[in-house]
């Protein structure tokens, strides 16, 4: 049995408006439960001012709110929309919409108080990147963290993961529950062979000894019995063939494409982008790939779809120690629009190593159970560029150990990148039928899948798979 505290997909979703109708619809797919069991009436208008407010004491949203006064700053005393609810036969009024709320969180449609960004063309951007590959390590890093300070003092999303969304959906599904009047409703589990949780490796190639480092660290992942993702580069910044991405697939390990060439002006401009999208199209095309990753994470999930992946890394669960603030709030994929969103749910290697100065993998530890205590993805970033050096390589070997141990008792799904997109594309489709008094899942892959529940506890939701 997973226990869940309260304090602890669909493939038809808009691109040009990820606000999309009928309440309770995200909670939904999230569990692809039956129907039936989560009825959620919203009374609010959509079109009337958005802010702030909380569900709860520790779930903070951002939408349309009919209960009061929602404020712009989420610094500012938050109204609780809980008192508010209300809970009929079969049915939970809100006095806001859930979907609405999930949708803004997860594309980063709010304002967080605080956020500073470089994702436009400002000039002081554009002349940072043209002068960053003449730069000494040691004033990159003077400069990153003079634009980085304050960061710990960000109250929104939560460092170092942000659960949000996850504790919206399990406050309401205990809301539902008890509407409903029953203690137990089943549901499709997250991942496959029911698995506590899920973890992806991934390594963005920045320069050319991170190139010429591939092959010694795709040795040290075999060591421990690990396939990851490459993004590569595919213009400008190193030089590699066919041979090179060749040799990744054949040892098992995947090919994405990382932006264009890492000039950091991917989203700059709009008429630009769609240039640049047509490329990275044909790379697309050219490495075989599944997955695109933008350079330093930058992003605008509305404009993804030009780019025509099967799914995207792009969007940090939290973004504290990026140029770009925000984050999506959640440690499970999601869809935007046909593509499959797996977020970052961990902190990069370079912040760990050298904004915070970091060389242990206590951090990631404590990432690593946050996520899973919430059953979620444990995604992580390491550039081949900076675990060259014996000292950030000995990091990286003991989180390869950590890791290790957690798959070997279970504990976690370790999967390409691909794969994780391709099961929750999969399980999307899946639904839940009742035949004879007994649940049973129906659709293509039911086989991988497993039926679970989601019990009451007291204020508490236990999972039995």
């Amino acid at each position: 049995m997973y226990v869940m505290g309260e304090r602890g997909g669909s493939a038809g979703h808009r691109m040009e408006n990820p606000q999309s109708p009928g309440a309770g619809l995200r909670i939904r797919e999230h569990f692809l439960c039956p129907a039936e069991f989560i009825r959620i009436e919203s009374k609010v208008d959509r079109a009337q001012s958005q802010g702030y407010f909380r569900l709860g004491p520790d779930a903070i949203c951002y939408g349309s709110y009919s209960a009061g006064v929602a404020p712009k700053l989420v610094t500012d005393h938050l109204p609780d929309a809980l008192p508010e609810v209300t809970v009929g036969r079969s049915i939970v009024g809100l006095p806001f919409d859930p979907d609405q709320v999930v949708d803004n969180l997860r594309w980063e449609q709010y304002h967080a108080h605080g956020v500073r960004s470089l994702a436009g063309g400002s000039p002081l951007r554009r002349m940072y990147y043209l002068l960053r590959p003449l730069m000494p390590v040691g004033a990159r890093k003077h400069l990153q963290k003079r634009y980085l300070r304050g960061w710990d003092a960000v109250p929104f999303p939560k460092w170092p993961v942000d659960q949000t969304v996850e504790r919206i959906f399990e406050r309401l599904l205990m809301l539902a529950m008890r509407a409903g009047g029953v203690d137990r409703i089943p549901f499709i589990w997250f991942w496959p062979g029911g698995a506590r949780a899920c973890a992806i490796l991934t390594h963005d190639v920045e320069t050319q000894a991170g190139a010429d480092f591939c092959s010694s660290l795709m040795d040290l992942n075999d060591r421990f019995g690990f396939k990851s993702s490459f993004q590569i580069v595919p213009e400008k910044r190193y030089s590699f063939g066919s041979r090179f991405l060749e040799n990744i697939r054949q040892r098992g390990f995947e090919v994405n494409v990382h932006d264009l060439n890492h000039d950091g002006q991917l989203f700059s401009e709009r008429e630009e982008f769609l240039r640049r999208a047509e490329r990275i199209r044909d790379y697309r095309r050219e490495f075989g790939a599944e997955g695109f990753r933008s350079a330093v994470m930058y992003r605008n999930p509305h404009w993804f779809d030009a780019l025509d992946f099967s799914y995207d890394m792009s969007i940090p669960n939290v973004a504290h120690l990026d140029p770009q603030r925000g984050g999506c709030c959640t440690v499970f994929p999601y869809f935007i629009g046909n593509l499959v969103e797996l977020p970052l749910t961990t902190i990069q290697d370079y912040p760990l190593f050298h904004v915070l100065s970091d060389y242990s993998i206590n951090l990631w530890r404590k990432q690593i159970s946050l996520v899973a205590e919430k059953h979620g993805l444990v995604s992580f970033i390491i550039h081949p560029d900076y675990v060259i050096d014996e000292r950030p390589r000995r990091v990286y070997t003991e989180l390869l150990q950590h890791l290790a141990r957690l798959r070997d008792r279970g504990e976690v799904w370790a999967a390409l990148p691909k794969e994780v997109a391709s099961w929750w594309r999969l399980r999307s489709q899946l639904r839940l039928v009742e035949q004879g008094g007994e649940w049973r899942i129906h659709g293509h892959g039911s086989d991988r899948a497993k039926l679970a529940f989601a019990v009451l506890d007291g204020d508490r939701i236990a999972y039995e798979v």
